[in-house]
């Protein structure tokens, strides 16, 4: 099994790091926040919000740009997580998603406990034709969790983003 390498365990300052958006910034109606938490010595992100396909819309996510890309080696993606029950996703963006629609998406079930995931990068699917059919380590530029394309409630845990 490939060794972690981990970029993120939301015990430093998180909140300059990772950006929240809905799909409000293209007319959706879908709302939600991250939260900073701590519980005993384990900190980590939680994502809520209600996602709402009204208005053309469908998501929420929290993302964290990626100036230095992902280690060369890489060959996936790793998080540690727990949530509701539910599919999430990762999205990835890399040097090669100009527009604001293009990204590589994997998606993933939480439970109610801590678990680890691992996405190998040829398990995304880019979102359009123009791009590469899977991304290659050192050109992501930015990670996101998502909650999306369906009307659901989103809740989400996040102790642990990084690769292996």
């Amino acid at each position: 099994m490939a060794e972690a390498i981990m970029i993120e365990n939301f015990e430093l300052q998180p909140e300059t790091r990772w950006r929240f958006f809905t799909d409000g910034v293209m007319g959706g109606v879908s709302t939600g926040e991250v939260a900073f938490l701590k519980e005993g010595d384990q900190t980590y992100a939680r994502m809520t919000g209600a996602v709402s396909t009204e208005n053309n819309g469908g998501f929420i996510q929290m993302r964290m740009d990626l100036p230095d890309g992902a280690p060369e080696d890489a060959t996936g993606v790793r998080l540690i997580v727990r949530g509701n029950d539910q599919t999430y996703f990762v999205h990835l963006r890399t040097g090669g998603t100009m527009l604001p629609w293009q990204y590589y998406q994997a998606g993933f079930e939480v439970r109610g406990d801590w678990g680890e995931v691992r996405l190998p990068f040829d398990s995304f699917r880019a979102s359009g034709r123009l791009l590469r059919t899977v991304p290659h380590a050192d050109s992501v530029r930015s990670i996101a969790i998502v909650a999306y394309g369906r009307d659901h409630e989103a809740r989400i845990d996040i102790r642990e983003v990084g690769f292996y």
